[in-house]
């Protein structure tokens, strides 16, 4: 079955459109770099498959995810491709429409957010765009479907339709230049449509093309090639050769839309202009981000999430209980199993499931931002802080991601150019509290801080981040010295979120909150339970007798100055690393608990407020968790960077702990 590739610039619907054409669901964020690698999904007449691959302005790769698209277009055999562009802006997303209409594939427009160019006074002869260019054009509004299944129909079979090739005229000098190099070419094994192609990107300086060139043909042949059309283009154009690349297609581009669009009327100051002068303003923009979070926080753990997580838990421990106990009893389970099931699978995976009311409602505020528009705001706002650590706000926009869960907002820093940038984005984006690390905050803010939950979780997060950005300066000016980078961010529309798209968005953050509940973590409560009972006497041991005391107790005194000593926390601690939900499975096993009411109790008793908000810290900081330490191996490729993405956080973790309870202490704090 054949390929077809789409691509298009960075956050302009090229996902959305992929999931209406597949009816598959991938992330949708309004920020560059949420496809950092190619997802394949089979249309929905199933007649092809669609690869979505990462957004990039240019074929000519800067960053790691960029590169995928020129690796992908030199390596892999596919039939056509569908470039999706941004109506409205036409002018920038042109530049990438005549690279690949150079690769002399089969090219098929989706003209996306028409309704957006329409609102700004401009009306596009779309018959009069596909001629110029030859090729097919079809409107679409991709967040809503509108003429998505009409472009879908004209996918297939468009190879038919388009034998008119494209070409633009470089000059004298690199004309002369991409002659000379297709001869070069002429009887090597080049498994692509068009060797002029392959010239014009050398030229372009696409680094990936210049290394397949490498393989087919003379180096040095190249770079003198190179310099003799550097010199000729400077002669005769007064630039150099990218550039009068980049000028020539934009000259016709100009000229193109001269004939294709029209301003039909004047347009008064758009909504979204009205809100970001105070949503990125230089002033009031923090603070309404910081306004945004606590509300957020305030619903999830104060006026909403918390009511719900505890009538879940009162379902989970009475009735729900209650029916699997008689059950057991009822089918003559053996004595071991049966305790088991109710003393370490119910209140394992039970006291992790009851949180995922709040989780939910976390991750559909969220949602909600990223849908929006407003996502793409908070990397813009944080960019003047950012410049200022020798960071850009690009790096913020992996941090964000990590709120939700740190592994792919490691993932996504494979949108930043310079790799040492890229470095330290991967190292400080651990400290960013992910949703894994929530039931902890939820069970500790709710017996320790009643009341001011929101404003406590809300100091956590800030303490990531605050910490994230002194570790960025500190990192970039000594062991990371790092280049300048300029920062580049596409600020969309403001949108109103549609209800499937945020329902789709929602379940897709949070079902693998559940998945890991029923699987790792059902795993890990056997094995904690079981450890539990038995000790150096045997089977049915008491629990401060087990094999799982002796471990904590022989760990514990390390902790004993953060203020959290006990065997309890140390064990918690340890199985944390494995995955931050454990921490709580863990708690309800140790403190023999069923229902989060009664751990609540158990932890009262156990920790004072002061105690309790060192745990949180030390938790937020500590070493990352075992699927956070494996990706960051996978994306850094060295195991030095690993290793240190495990010490210095538990360093940190440690000295601010320890600071905040014995400065605590000294003043009178419990």
């Amino acid at each position: 079955m054949m390929q077809i590739a789409l691509l298009g610039n960075p956050n302009i619907g090229k996902t959305s459109l992929f999931n209406q054409l597949t009816g598959s669901y991938e992330y949708v964020g309004n920020w560059s770099g949420v496809t950092v690698e190619e997802k394949v999904g089979l249309l929905k007449n199933k007649k092809a498959y669609l690869v979505d691959l990462p957004g990039t302005y240019s074929l000519t790769p800067l960053s790691r995810d960029e590169r995928v698209v020129t690796e992908f277009l030199l390596k892999n055999e596919f039939s056509s491709i569908v470039n999706i562009v941004d109506a409205s802006q036409l002018q920038r997303n042109l530049h990438l429409t005549i690279e690949l209409l150079e690769f002399e594939k089969p090219l098929m427009m989706g003209l996306n957010m028409i309704d957006v160019a329409q609102s700004h006074g401009l009306e596009i002869d779309e018959q009069m765009l596909a001629d110029k260019l030859g090729v097919n054009v079809q409107p679409i509004i991709a967040r809503t479907g509108k003429g998505c299944t009409r472009l879908m129909d004209k996918i297939i079979g468009q190879e038919n339709k388009m034998g008119k090739s494209f070409q633009l005229y470089y000059g004298e000098g690199i004309e002369k230049g991409i002659t000379i190099l297709e001869e070069l070419l002429d009887g090597k094994e080049v498994q692509l449509p068009s060797k002029r192609w392959l010239a014009i990107q050398f030229f372009a300086g696409n680094e990936t093309v210049k290394t397949y060139l490498q393989k087919l043909t003379d180096s040095q042949t190249l770079e003198e090639l190179f310099t003799s059309v550097e010199k000729e283009t400077i002669k005769q154009a007064g630039h150099s050769v990218q550039d009068t690349i980049y000028e020539k297609r934009d000259e016709f581009i100009v000229a193109l839309l001269r004939d294709v669009v029209s301003v039909i009327k004047d347009v008064p100051q758009t909504f979204t202009e009205k809100v970001d002068r105070f949503a990125t303003n230089k002033y009031l923009g923090m603070p309404i981000f910081l306004v945004l979070l606590y509300l957020m926080f305030m619903i999830t753990f104060n006026w909403i999430g918390t009511p719900l997580s505890d009538r879940f838990d009162a379902f989970l421990s009475g009735p729900f209980t209650g029916w699997l106990e008689g059950m057991l009893k009822h089918l003559g389970t053996s004595e071991f199993l049966y305790k088991l099931i109710i003393e370490g699978i119910v209140p394992g995976v039970g006291g992790v499931l009851v949180f995922v009311p709040q989780i939910f409602i976390l991750f559909f505020f969220i949602s909600v931002l990223e849908d929006s528009g407003y996502m793409a705001r908070i990397s813009l706002v944080m960019d003047r802080i950012m410049q200022s650590i020798g960071l850009n706000g690009k790096a913020f926009i992996p941090m964000v991601i990590g709120f939700g869960c740190n592994v792919p907002g490691i993932m996504s820093a494979r949108t930043i150019e310079q790799p040492k940038e890229r470095l330290i984005t991967i190292l400080l984006t651990p400290l960013m509290s992910c949703s894994a690390r929530l039931p902890v905050y939820a069970l500790f803010a709710g017996v320790f801080f009643k009341g001011n939950e929101a404003l406590v979780v809300l100091s956590l997060y800030t303490l990531g981040v605050v910490l994230a950005l002194v570790l960025a300066k500190l990192f970039s000016k000594t062991i990371l010295k790092s280049e300048e980078s300029l920062f580049v961010v596409e600020l969309p529309p403001y949108r109103v979120p549609h209800i499937k798209t945020l329902a789709k968005s929602t379940w897709d953050k949070g079902k693998g909150f559940v998945k890991k509940a029923g699987t790792f973590i059902f795993g890990g409560t056997v094995v904690i339970w079981v450890l539990s009972v038995v000790g150096f006497g045997g089977f049915h041991v008491a629990m401060d007798d087990s094999l799982l005391a002796s471990v904590g107790s022989f760990i514990a005194p390390i902790f004993a100055p953060l203020g959290f000593g006990t065997w309890q926390a140390a064990v918690a601690l340890v199985t944390g690393f494995l995955a931050k939900e454990s921490i709580v499975a863990t708690m309800n096993i140790v403190y023999h608990t069923a229902s989060a009411a009664y751990l609540q109790g158990m932890v009262a008793n156990a920790y004072t407020a002061l105690s309790a908000y060192s745990f949180l810290v030390f938790i937020l900081l500590y070493i990352p968790c075992l699927a956070t330490v494996a990706t960051i191996k996978k994306e850094t490729g060295s195991t030095k960077w690993t290793i240190f993405s495990m010490v210095y956080p538990f360093v940190i973790a440690y000295v601010i702990s320890f600071t905040i309870y014995q400065v605590g202490k000294l003043i009178g704090l419990n």
